[in-house]
């Protein structure tokens, strides 16, 4: 199933989390690979929006927030690097508009 085109991406989740270096849980390093930083985090935005108009959402869990959805897919850099992220979305049950939750490096696997 493909998630509605208008999503919400909170900025702070971009510059105040997934682009600033953590001594746990760190994602930034991950992203720089691709050429996702601080100056450019309008870049990042704009990768996950197409990440999520163009990717299956596959249901993940509900909760008392909403129902969260996974997309799996290719995150296109700035730098013409390509990175494998599993990212969640949630549909809030407030108001039913679909929010990004987070990201992290897909794993494949071992058989």
């Amino acid at each position: 199933m493909r998630l509605p085109g208008h999503v919400v991406i909170p900025e702070p989740k971009l510059t105040r989390y997934l682009l600033i270096p953590r001594p746990k849980g760190d994602k930034s390093r991950f992203l720089a690979r691709a050429g996702f930083t601080l100056d450019n985090s309008s870049e990042l935005d704009l990768a996950l929006r197409r990440l999520v108009r163009n990717g299956d959402a596959q249901f993940d869990r509900v909760d008392e927030y909403g129902t969260y959805y996974r997309v799996v897919g290719g995150l296109e850099g700035c730098n013409s690097i390509s990175l494998a992220v599993v990212t969640i979305w949630m549909e809030r049950s407030s108001d039913g508009a679909i929010q990004f939750v987070t990201l992290f490096p897909f794993k494949e696997k071992s058989a």
